[in-house]
Parts: C-alpha cells; sequence; structure tokens
C-alpha cells in the first residue's frame, strides 16, 4: 500500500512545481508593473500638486499679485536649488512688489483621508488670511463643507496667529472648537456633520504655522528690505 502511495503521488510533483513558477512569474509582473506605474505617475503627481498651488498662493493672500518660492532650512532662508532640504514657502508681493505675507502648506487626517491645503498669513496683523484646500476625499455633502460653506470660511479672513514673546511658536495653539463654541480669535468654528473634517483644518495650520510662522517672523527686516524677483505673477 506504502508503495502504491509513492508511486501515485509522484506524477504530481511537476504539477505544483509549475503552478509554484507561474505564480511567482505572475507576482513577480504584478510587482513590475506597479513600481513602473508608480514611477511613471509620481512626477505627474508632482506637477499638478505645484500648479494646484500655484493657483492656491495668490488666492490666500488677498492684495497679492506675485510671489517668490523660498526654503526655510537650518535657520536659514534660501532660494530653491540652494539646498536640497528644508519646508518651502511662498513669499507673497503686492502690485508695488512689496513684501506683504507668506503662504505654506499644511495636512491632517481627516475622515476618509489626509486633507492638504495652503493657507495665508501677514505679518501686519499676525493672522491667516486665508486658506484652499489642494487635496481631499471627504464625504460628498458633508466633509466637502470645509470648500463650500461661507461661514467656515470666514473664519480664515483674520485668524489670529500671533507669535509668543518667547518667538519660537504661536501665542495660542490654533483649533477648531464644536459648532457654535468659538470664543477666542485663535478658533475655528467647526461646520455642524463635519467636525472631523473641521478640526483636521485646524490641525493642519497649526501643525505647520508652530514651525514656519516663527522663522518668517525672524526673516521679517530680510523680507521687508531685500527685492526678490518674483517668479509666479498674476495673469
Amino acid at each position: 500500500m506504502s508503495d502504491m502511495t509513492n508511486t501515485q503521488a509522484a506524477p504530481q510533483q511537476p504539477a505544483s512545481t509549475a503552478m509554484i513558477v507561474t505564480l511567482s512569474l505572475i507576482a513577480a509582473l504584478s510587482g513590475f508593473l506597479v513600481v513602473s506605474v508608480y514611477q511613471f505617475t509620481k512626477p505627474i503627481i508632482a506637477e499638478n500638486k505645484r500648479l494646484a498651488i500655484e493657483q492656491a498662493v495668490l488666492q490666500v493672500i488677498p492684495e497679492s499679485t506675485a510671489y517668490q518660492p523660498m526654503v526655510l532650512d537650518n535657520g536659514k532662508l534660501m532660494k530653491p536649488g540652494e539646498t536640497e532640504g528644508g519646508i518651502t514657502i511662498y513669499v507673497a508681493y503686492d502690485k508695488n512688489k512689496e513684501f506683504i505675507g507668506v503662504a505654506a502648506d499644511g495636512q491632517a487626517q481627516g475622515y476618509q483621508d489626509k486633507i492638504q491645503l495652503i493657507y495665508g498669513y501677514k505679518p501686519a496683523c499676525e493672522c491667516i488670511t486665508g486658506k484652499k484646500i489642494i487635496k481631499l476625499a471627504e464625504t460628498p455633502g458633508l466633509g466637502d463643507k470645509i470648500i463650500t460653506d461661507a461661514k467656515f470660511n470666514a473664519n480664515f479672513d483674520a485668524l489670529s496667529a500671533k507669535i509668543h514673546k518667547s518667538g519660537t511658536k504661536l501665542a495660542h495653539k490654533i483649533v477648531a472648537t464644536n459648532p457654535g463654541k468659538k470664543n477666542f480669535p485663535w478658533q475655528i468654528d467647526s461646520i455642524s456633520g463635519a467636525t472631523i473634517s473641521s478640526v483636521a483644518v485646524g490641525k493642519a495650520i497649526n501643525d505647520s504655522a508652530q514651525v514656519i510662522l516663527p522663522q518668517v517672523n525672524r526673516f521679517l527686516a530680510k523680507l521687508k528690505e531685500e527685492r526678490y524677483e518674483p517668479v509666479i505673477q498674476q495673469q
């Protein structure tokens, strides 16, 4: 009986080997296709994001007509290309080429996915002057109200972002409150039914502003005195 069992099992070995080889080839091909698609789409995604940022910057800083990308890195303010790291900011100018403010990007986890945005900041009022969502995957009719709701957007007309006397952080954390519970100028009145998305917007701005705005504040004299040549101008 043992010999018969062994005799019957032997012919199955080549089939099993062939199946393993086939599955391995399929897995390798699938992996290759995934990597290829990622490499192909990566620059396209990056370019689309760059264009979205260009369109957003001038919108979030009222009266700005042009801007120049700059980089904050290791306590220095540099032009793109002068460093490989750092944080990109967008230095905005008015029609007279006078420095008026900066824009920066931020992101935070929303209900469905990460929410990415651009916000503007004017040192003259030490306030956020606008925000524009550049990536959103929230529930239609609810979470996407952070784009369309006029009352919510009014939060960012002059949202307080004063620098703490230490110069290293904001004086107050920018946060979203429950709907109708806003009591201070650094708070964001959330949208009823879209609280998670509202909180994500507040967190995205706060997390970015806490790092970037104190650094910008240290370079105000330089930004006002030097005349950078704007590379992006309003059409």
